[in-house]
């Protein structure tokens, strides 16, 4: 059931966001320096409009709410009511410090508050670093072990486009130092596997006019994204990509033929998460041959190693975007949704490689899961 709750972990980031805020303000009008009524009210005025901006930049995460308000609005609504809400359980954890500062000696009082200013301060330091580095794009050359690959195959290089989401956190100016960076490799195969943007009146043109750049040996295929669902633009983005030379994979395939080896490359639109994956999409694997899927949602992988498929290539999970290792293990919010957030992961001899990809959503930030440009290197295993 959780699984079908839409932002499901923005919806507790909400309701943990009111439980501190009415703690924050319970503390603060049971102290002395607040004990006036113009000050307590003071107090629910800022409640009010704090607790409203967090409602409201919930809702704009919602295609049915943000397209009443101009892009750069809702876009920055949302991103700076996120931020806050963070920033809130940083100010929770050091007012807990400070409120217990008085049981320690008096020397040492001043190192505990010290302590809770870098608490409160820890989320916002770390937004502006992730800020600052969410455009350092990282070129990532990863060799995919193919069991009985064909000879005329190995070091087949495939540069993969992902999760570009041109909008106002991603510039095409930026975007276009990933365009050069892909064409730099020399791949013999490009991939574009979806979400060119993020909402309806984000730049989808600028977006194409950029993607038309993309320069491979055998073309450029690719295969579509929620947030083509979400925009209702399939049509629009298949139809204006066979224009600039990228045919979007929609449940058909495409065999490529490299000396005297085929590789069939299938796609699927967007596997929405809850329900069955690759339902009626059968046709899309040709036996004998080499067969690697196309789907922006990695959760699909063991579904097509069922079936078969020898390699899945897909995005979606930006790796997290805001990753934190603790005691060697990831926690990140893709984590809810999939096992298969970031890299490579193999079971029995089929393989998913999963991109970070370019750009973000929610939060122009980045941390621990650094955008990249990938080219994947086919080798027998």
């Amino acid at each position: 059931m959780v699984y079908r709750i839409h932002f499901f972990p923005g919806l507790v980031l909400l309701l943990v966001s009111f439980a501190i805020q009415f703690q924050l303000s319970w503390w603060i009008v049971r102290g002395q320096k607040w004990s006036g009524r113009s000050r307590r009210m003071l107090v629910a005025v800022a409640d009010v409009l704090l607790g409203t901006l967090f409602a409201v930049s919930y809702l704009l995460g919602f295609y049915r709410v943000s397209r009443h308000f101009p892009i750069i609005w809702s876009t920055w609504i949302e991103a700076v009511g996120l931020i806050l809400s963070m920033g809130m359980i940083g100010l929770f954890f050091a007012a807990l410090v400070w409120r217990h500062a008085s049981d320690f000696r008096p020397e040492r009082r001043a190192f505990v508050r010290v302590v809770g200013g870098g608490i409160m301060a820890a989320p916002y330091i770390a937004t502006g670093v992730g800020m600052l580095t969410r455009n350092q794009f990282e070129l990532n050359v990863v060799d995919i072990p193919i069991p009985n690959l064909p000879k005329d195959l190995q070091g087949l290089r495939i540069a993969q486009i992902t999760d570009i989401h041109l909008s106002p956190f991603l510039s095409e100016r930026d975007f276009a130092r990933a365009i050069d960076m892909a064409n730099e490799t020399k791949p013999h195969l490009t991939l574009v596997t979806g979400d060119l943007i993020t909402r309806l009146g984000d730049p989808l043109d600028a977006c194409l006019r950029q993607l038309a750049r993309l320069r491979a040996d055998a073309g450029v295929l690719g295969c579509l994204g929620n947030h083509e669902t979400y925009c209702n633009n399939e049509d629009y983005v298949t139809e204006q990509g066979a224009r600039i030379g990228i045919d979007f994979l929609r449940s058909r395939s495409r065999v490529l033929r490299f000396g005297d080896a085929s590789i069939n490359f299938g796609g699927v639109d967007y596997q929405k998460f809850g329900q069955p994956y690759l339902v009626g999409t059968e046709h899309v694997m040709k036996p004998g041959m080499i067969n690697v899927l196309l789907s922006h949602n990695p959760d699909v992988f063991r579904t097509a190693a069922r079936q078969g498929y020898d390699l899945t290539i897909a995005g979606h999970t930006h790796g997290g975007q805001v990753n934190m290792e603790i005691l060697h293990k990831d926690l990140n919010v893709a984590l809810f949704y999939t096992p298969f957030v970031r890299g490579l992961y193999r079971e029995g001899k089929s393989t998913v490689y999963v991109s970070s990809g370019i750009g973000t959503i929610a939060v122009p930030v980045r941390i621990g899961a650094p955008a990249e440009v990938s080219v994947l290197r086919l080798c027998a295993s």
